[in-house]
């Protein structure tokens, strides 16, 4: 159905450029919002009327003449059909509709993807801290990142992960002296222990665990440190780094667990120690973009939008966080990519003015907008009726390998993308193990499943082979059910193509349920293992078409689609 959507799209740009030079570089199909108006749907009538001083349905009537003209509707449409101001309604022949399971089963995993472009993205996401174990918040970041990379991926882009974390600031130096009181003997709760709401102290049984570590020697290894303890406990140092190796290392499992890789790790120690920082100051000084008042170095913000001027450096010498960010984010450009997307929690949202501000600012050529951000609330846990606050290993917190052990990697995504990143989100953990149509992972996965029962029974029965079902006769899938499985599968690729654009996962799981739910309809309404060979082999084709649409949906979402539940 994609060459028959491109060829009729064609006639549709000649048309239009008929009526109007020009007009067909704008051609485009819709979907009816009433499923039963039609298949594809052209609004252009009401788009040129008011240029060709013509009454919007005269504008239809005269491009509904030149579309049925073209030997491709006369081919693939059933019907043209005009509506209310000037709406064109089209029905496609079943034939047309049939096209698309042949061309799925043909593409098989790369159906839905697009050839390579040469255009490189960066998406950082995670990037947490190494003071503690990785919360629920990081885990819907690291499941819209991975997901946002996997969507662009399928678009041709070269795509980059990055984790970007502090190493070097007031945080490490408050694990560090919470690991050292640990090690000399104090816990939580002891007269020497910090306390207090703001206390500079760290509470979880994991800062014990560390310690415990330290004091007997051990080496810990992550994907971009390796340090081994001296066990001593008067060495602030020692500790410090021998925390943040311990850190990084439990960051790499959680990631692990969660099936999440990065290509690159990009400390912000490296920006001071380079000399970057310094660099972006002198630049924007020399632009003249800064000036000095009440001791401190302020950047001109409100010259690209912001409501006010920003602090550079404080009084005291040092630079507010958003200088590095600025040093940062001009290295990704150095670097090569052309389009970079941050993953970050709302409490962020403060610094997207003045990065950007910073950037343009700097006049390295950095284009406006740059770079993209993807904003994310954080989560609610909900485990029988109550909501869960703190987990024992953290202190304060849930963390996301407690999600997973609760549930299931494949739980954990999945529910985490189901909702607009912005939008609050309550994980039901009853819910994410439940094993019914309540569970919208189980209800895809199951719908796979299904579906490989189906055909295993075929091969067993009579040794049956699905790339021979590339080549069977597709007349027999008219029914209803049939027709609309197939629709839904000619949608997947540019649903794809919008979910990257919006940095829209949960368009890929709102799409795989309704998808599901049509194979669902479409089993109860038909047998498929039948006695006729020839409508058989029809519905083979169709379902392990589908099948296949569902396994590579769920590996956009980072998602395995099983055989057998």
């Amino acid at each position: 159905m994609l060459s028959v959507k491109t060829q009729l799209l064609d006639v549709l740009a000649h048309a239009l450029d008929k009526l109007s030079a020009g007009a067909g570089a704008k051609a485009a199909f819709e979907s009816p919002k009433v499923a039963a108006h039609g298949d594809l749907a052209i609004t252009a009538a009401m788009q040129l009327a008011k240029m060709l001083k013509l009454n919007p349905r005269e504008v239809a009537q005269n491009l509904r003449t030149g579309l049925l003209a073209a030997p491709a509707f006369q081919r693939w449409v059933d019907s043209v059909d005009i509506a209310g101001p000037g709406f064109i309604n089209i029905k496609l022949k079943p034939e047309a509709k049939q096209q698309i399971v042949r061309t799925v089963l043909e593409q098989a995993a790369q159906f839905g993807s697009q050839p390579m472009t040469g255009r490189r993205l960066l998406v950082e996401f995670v990037s947490a801290n190494p003071t503690g174990p990785l919360h629920v918040g990081h885990g819907r970041q690291a499941a819209l990142g991975d997901a946002i990379c996997n969507l662009y991926a399928t678009q041709g882009w070269q795509v980059y992960r990055e984790f970007y974390y502090n190493d070097a600031g007031v945080q490490i130096g408050t694990l560090a002296s919470s690991v050292q009181l640990r090690a000399r003997g104090f816990k939580p709760g002891d007269p020497q222990w910090p306390s207090g709401e703001n206390a500079a102290a760290y509470n979880g049984d994991y800062i014990a665990d560390i310690a415990a570590d330290f004091l007997a020697r051990k080496s810990v290894r992550s994907d971009d440190r390796e340090f081994t303890a001296s066990g001593d406990v008067e060495a602030l140092d020692d500790i410090r780094l021998f925390a943040v190796a311990y850190l990084r290392h439990e960051q790499d499992l959680d990631l692990k667990a969660f099936a999440v890789h990065f290509d690159n790790y990009y400390l912000e120690s490296s920006l001071y120690l380079s000399g970057k920082v310094d660099a972006v100051v002198k630049k924007l000084i020399e632009a003249g973009k800064t000036y000095e008042q009440d001791g401190a170095l302020w950047l001109k913000t409100t010259d690209y939008g912001d409501d006010k001027d920003r602090v550079m450096r404080k009084g005291d010498g040092t630079y507010t966080y958003f200088v590095p960010d600025v040093a940062y984010h001009i290295t990704k450009w150095e670097r090569g990519f052309e389009k970079v997307v941050n993953i970050q929690g709302t409490d962020h949202h403060g610094t997207i003015a003045r990065v950007r501000a910073g950037l343009q600012a700097a006049g390295v050529g950095i284009p406006l907008g740059f770079p993209d951000y993807v904003l994310h609330t954080m989560v609610r846990v909900v485990r029988g009726g109550e909501e869960v606050k703190i987990s024992k290993r953290a202190g304060s917190y849930v963390t996301l390998r407690d999600l997973i052990e609760w549930t299931s990697k494949d739980a954990v995504r999945f529910f985490l993308l189901s909702r607009k990143p912005d939008t609050e989100y309550t994980f039901d953990v009853d819910l994410a193990v439940a094993k019914n149509n309540d569970n919208p992972v189980y209800y895809v996965q199951y719908a796979h499943a299904r579906i490989c029962s189906v055909l295993e029974a075929w091969r067993e029965k009579d040794a049956g082979d699905v790339t021979s079902l590339t080549q069977v006769d597709l007349t027999p899938l008219q029914s209803p059910q049939a027709l609309t499985l197939m629709l839904l599968l000619a949608k997947y690729p540019e649903m794809l193509t919008a979910a990257a654009t919006d940095f829209a996962p949960h368009d890929v799981t709102f799409y795989l349920r309704e998808l599901a739910a049509s194979y669902h309809s479409y089993y109860d309404a038909e047998r498929i293992l039948v006695e006729d060979e020839v409508v058989k082999q029809a519905r083979l084709a169709l379902v392990a078409a589908v099948a296949q649409v569902l396994q590579n949906g769920l590996a956009v979402l980072g998602v395995s689609a099983p055989q057998k539940m």
